[in-house]
């Protein structure tokens, strides 16, 4: 089949309607950390209508083409990359969506399709039998382990040399609030286990205040008597969820009978904050929330950490396996 000078298989050509959504849900992953969930199953169910398809045309192909070139790649695609993005998900290496991504690639690219221009066909790179999730897996790993490196050096161009400089950078406070990420920075120095900026976002909202607000005043808000009779929603911590402020923040003081009602030893409230929502709000401790907003109260610009969605190298993968094929058999030959 050939759609505007590209020849392939009816399946591979309408396989590359994944590749708008996989760059839309990177970017989303960048600007949100939120993928919804319903993205994946128009996905899913066309990677099983196609394998289905591809199935019947290696099976009418006759000779070798049921067995190599279809059976074995998509029982590697889902006998291998799908309980490994499970694991990694279970131990909590990755996120949910990028999980999700893994599994639907697994379903909707188990064979290494082929894209002839006239003369020229891509991938460049294809190994003898493999399952094409699995390269752009591998693919992936490889792009995720040099943006360490790309971040490290421009934190040592710009002259920030630090323990943290291959995980983070420094920012203003005044952006901590619109940035996703965790900070690493404690009252005792530099740290890689900082307090995670959705929690901040959702504590902020809980109490019904703004960082600059907390800021102005932090000795009063250190006081858990200022925490707010009636909370607010604490949302997920997104920055672009939607707040719906009741109260105003600090100002009213939690009666003895109160649910909020803090002890006074837990500076700013945040035991009770974390009992009240029910959760550990991404992991987070009362200690850790503490010394964070120690920091934040005081420090104009903090070292924190981006921490890249897996979303972004998944769809660096993709694009790599489908123009070059397997960066690491690439390496290794």
């Amino acid at each position: 089949m050939t759609v505007s000078g590209v020849s392939a298989t009816g399946p591979d050509l309408l396989r590359l309607v994944a590749v708008p959504v996989f760059a839309w849900t990177a970017v989303r992953d960048i600007q949100t950390r939120r993928v919804s969930s319903a993205v994946w199953i128009p996905l899913s169910v066309l990677g099983t209508a196609l394998l289905v398809w591809d199935g019947w045309l290696a099976w009418s192909a006759g000779g070798t083409g049921w067995t190599y070139e279809f059976l074995l790649p998509t029982a590697i695609s889902v006998g291998l990359v799908v309980p490994i993005a499970y694991l990694f998900w279970w131990v909590g290496g990755f996120g949910g969506a990028d999980a999700k991504a893994l599994l639907v690639l697994a379903v909707l690219f188990p064979t290494f399709p082929e894209y002839a221009f006239g003369p020229w066909s891509v991938p460049l790179e294809t190994p003898p039998i493999g399952a094409f999730s699995f390269t752009i897996l591998t693919n992936a790993v490889l792009v995720g382990v040099v943006l360490p490196l790309a971040l490290a050096v421009r934190n040592a161009v710009a002259g920030r040399i630090a323990p943290v400089m291959f995980v983070g950078w420094p920012t203003s406070w005044e952006r901590i609030p619109e940035t996703h990420g965790r900070l690493l920075e404690t009252p005792s120095g530099l740290s890689r286990g900082g307090l995670d900026l959705d929690a901040l976002r959702m504590y902020l909202r809980w109490r019904g205040l703004t960082l600059a607000e907390l800021r102005d005043e932090p000795d009063r808000y250190r006081d858990p008597a200022t925490l707010p009779a009636e909370p607010n929603p604490p949302t997920d911590g997104a920055v672009t969820a939607d707040v719906e402020a009741r109260g105003d923040g600090g100002t009213l003081e939690a009666s003895a009978d109160d649910p909020v009602a803090a002890e006074d030893d837990d500076s700013w409230g945040a035991a009770v904050f974390l009992e009240d929502i029910d959760g550990s709000a991404y992991g987070t401790t009362p200690e850790t929330l503490r010394d964070g907003l120690e920091v934040l109260a005081t420090e104009e610009t903090v070292w924190i950490s981006p921490g890249t969605p897996f979303l972004v190298p998944i769809f660096a993968g993709l694009m790599i396996a489908l123009v070059y094929g397997d960066l690491l058999l690439g390496t290794l030959l």
